[in-house]
């Protein structure tokens, strides 16, 4: 109750530009996020796929759309990737004008436009400079990152599968304790991060 008001319980809301939900997770945020970036292209389509130069037009590709696919990305918990991954490549076959009646395989579709799957790159550099600002701090969002409660006690799920957080895609890359010292010499982090999560190259078609 605020103000002698009866505030409503509800599912999800939009916060600054986000949506957030009763549950915590993200999955709802970054599929809302993906149907913005398309909607996006489609009303640019035809400056997308005109006869500019392939790198200029993806430059274009990645500011316009991928800035708007990806907005706050740096909070997200990545549990399944494939929409993020579709995504990427449903950029570069519009981009180019392929139908998938067309029956052209991803990797054809990344050596026409010469590239890599970055889109997962792309978000685990913003979580890392994110999170690298945070923990080198001692504050109130570090104990939340970390999921600590007063006296440093850590939460934990007692039944079911542990629910992935925050700080695993990089713990998974290096341990907590260097990923915090790191974390202290911001100008490393950044190097660090950078070269250390290197372009996701997968063998799906």
């Amino acid at each position: 109750m605020i103000d002698q008001k009866q505030q409503e319980n509800v599912e999800s809301f939009k916060y600054l530009g986000s949506i957030l939900t009763n549950d915590g997770r993200c999955a709802c945020e970054i599929k809302c996020r993906i149907a913005m970036a398309k909607t996006a292209f489609n009303k640019k389509r035809t400056f997308f796929t005109s006869t500019l130069d392939l790198k200029l037009r993806k430059k274009l590709v990645e500011c316009y759309i991928w800035s708007i696919a990806l907005y706050g990305a740096q909070t997200w918990t990545l549990r399944v990737v494939e929409h993020l991954e579709s995504f990427e490549m449903w950029c570069w076959r519009r981009m180019e004008n392929i139908s998938w009646t067309d029956h052209v395989r991803n990797e054809d579709v990344l050596l026409r436009v010469k590239e890599q799957r970055n889109i997962l790159h792309e978000i685990l550099k913003r979580k890392a400079n994110w999170i690298g600002q945070i923990l080198g701090r001692n504050c109130l969002l570090q104990r939340v990152i970390e999921g600590k409660i007063k006296r440093g006690i850590e939460v934990t799920v007692i039944r079911g599968r542990r629910r992935r957080k925050l700080l695993d895609d990089l713990k998974e890359r290096r341990g907590y304790s260097h990923l915090k010292e790191e974390a202290l010499d911001l100008t490393m982090w950044r190097a660090r991060s950078g070269r250390g999560i290197g372009p996701v190259v997968r063998q799906t078609t």
